[in-house]
């Protein structure tokens, strides 16, 4: 089975809140199946600080220059999710997902 890379954003009280909602949604709309190539393949996540994004770098820039230079973090089909913080309740999930 193949990886692909993923973002998903969600909306939570605590990024333990966002980070569950998110793997549901992702199950309802792939299904429990697994090998989806979505959130719903990761049990975890990691959070990244914002202090390590460059300047003039969005969130989503930051995740794919990870996920492109196969940050360790972030570079396991089977390991956490990345995350960062956006805005207030707001968290980007992003990483590697088996397929």
């Amino acid at each position: 089975m193949g990886a692909q890379p993923f973002t998903t954003r969600q909306s939570g009280g605590t990024i333990e809140e966002a980070f569950s909602s998110a793997v549901k949604e992702a199950q309802f709309m792939n299904g429990h199946g697994g090998y989806t190539g979505t959130i719903a393949e990761k049990g975890s996540f990691k959070l990244i600080p914002r202090s390590e994004m460059d300047d003039g770098e969005d969130e989503y820039d930051f995740a794919y220059r990870l996920i492109d230079e196969r940050d360790s973090r972030v570079d396991d089909k089977w390991g956490p999710a990345g995350a960062v913080k956006m805005d207030e309740g707001k968290w980007l999930f992003f990483g590697w997902a088996s397929c």
